[in-house]
């Protein structure tokens, strides 16, 4: 027998429910029957594309059980088995070792520093800090927003030590509209914030598997309120991407972007600048911040498996693997790896490793917003004796 072959064994600190029911009560109360309700802090509703919002949020509100719900619509979701597409995903937060606090920023677009500042910090200072416990804060926003990368920055900055981790709400591949779920409720146009405090120990993970390559692009030209890119290297963006890429503008498609990413170096890093579409103006929109002058290389890929495999084997200072892995992982890193017919052993992976989370619109690291990334937090057991949940 094969170690892929093996169960590994189930984490200690959440438990996890999905459905791939397509009416939205029955897939609530498919998913919830596998939480420990009684036992759960609050839980995480990870929503696929085409599910009745309305519905879902009323089942939800219904059936379970009066625990606090957040979560967002996403663009695929990453389940015990790896990646799915079209299951509702419930992650519940064990009681014992989760506490909780929430804001909603809403309207995001036009943001507002100033409101976001105050909430934030508010939220932060009420919420009552436990001795020997850890904070982090979650956010998860409008994937169509383009308010992320100031969002991210702002969160940073106004919360100080907390470290702050999120992905961008998905719709699937329509790019369409995208909500966040606060109180009973979707809201469009809108940013979660979730500072949640944890007696485990925590640790954060930031990674693609691209390195720069010679090929250079200056954006020449651009709208940066809408990350819209005119002209590269003085040439329509849309004709001088696929130049340098080696193709015509009619073959560039969303799998084209996701394996011949652009990269800005921030910080002697590399991070991707991924595109959304192309528009009939030859003009080229992106999923992150851009600017006139901004300079850009091509990207070329690593070898994915080994490098999902190093970059998760992260261990605490006593040599253990996480209890679960948090995940915020970008929909151009499945198609790119559906493409290459990889999917199959990249949910191995996540399985082994026990991964847990949805794919993004861009993904939130430190007070940095990115693309074609995986965020996690790797959760780990303290060293107390371990209580399996009944």
């Amino acid at each position: 027998m094969r170690d892929t072959d093996i169960d590994p064994p189930r984490p200690t600190f959440v438990t996890v429910g999905q459905s791939f029911a397509t009416d939205a009560r029955r897939a609530v109360l498919e998913a919830s029957c596998a939480l420990n309700l009684a036992a759960t802090r609050f839980v995480l509703a990870l929503v696929p594309e085409g599910l009745d919002r309305d519905a879902l949020a009323a089942a939800l509100d219904e059936l379970v059980d009066g625990v606090p719900v957040f979560g967002c619509t996403t663009a695929g979701q990453i389940g015990t088995d790896g990646y799915q597409t079209d299951a509702l995903l419930l992650i519940g937060f064990r009681k014992e070792n989760f506490h909780c606090a929430s804001a909603l920023f809403a309207p995001l677009k036009p943001i507002s520093i100033t409101k976001i500042v105050e909430t934030a910090d508010r939220q932060n200072t009420q919420f009552t800090h436990t001795p020997g416990w850890n904070r982090l804060a979650l956010v998860f926003a409008d994937g169509l927003s383009k308010q992320e990368d100031l969002l991210a920055a702002v969160l940073e900055s106004a919360l100080e030590h907390v470290p702050v981790f999120g992905g961008s709400a998905g719709d699937g591949l329509c790019f369409k509209e995208t909500f966040v779920l606060h109180q009973g409720r979707f809201h469009a146009n809108a940013a979660l914030l979730l500072l949640i405090e944890t007696d485990l120990h925590f640790q954060g993970l930031s990674f693609d598997h691209f390195l720069p390559t010679g090929k250079q692009l200056v954006i020449t030209e651009a709208n940066p309120e809408e990350r819209l890119v005119h002209e590269i290297n003085g040439a329509p963006a849309a004709q001088e991407y696929a130049r340098l890429v080696g193709c015509v503008v009619e073959d560039l498609s969303p799998e084209v972007f996701a394996e011949n990413p652009m990269l800005v170096c921030h910080g002697a890093k590399h991070y991707v600048r991924a595109v959304a579409d192309v528009r009939p103006d030859m003009s080229l929109s992106f999923l992150a911040a851009i600017d006139d002058g901004l300079v850009m290389v091509l990207g070329r890929g690593k070898e994915v498996i080994e490098t999902l495999e190093a970059e998760l084997d992260v261990r605490d200072p006593q040599g253990r693997s996480p209890d679960f892995i948090l995940a915020f992982d970008c929909v151009l890193r499945k198609l790119e790896f559906e493409q290459k017919r990889l999917v199959g052993q990249v949910s191995d992976v996540f399985r082994r490793r026990r991964v847990l989370g949805f794919n993004t619109y861009g993904e939130q690291h430190r007070g940095l917003h990115m693309n074609q990334t995986f965020v996690g937090i790797a959760f780990f057991d303290r060293g107390a004796q371990r209580i399996r949940w009944t």
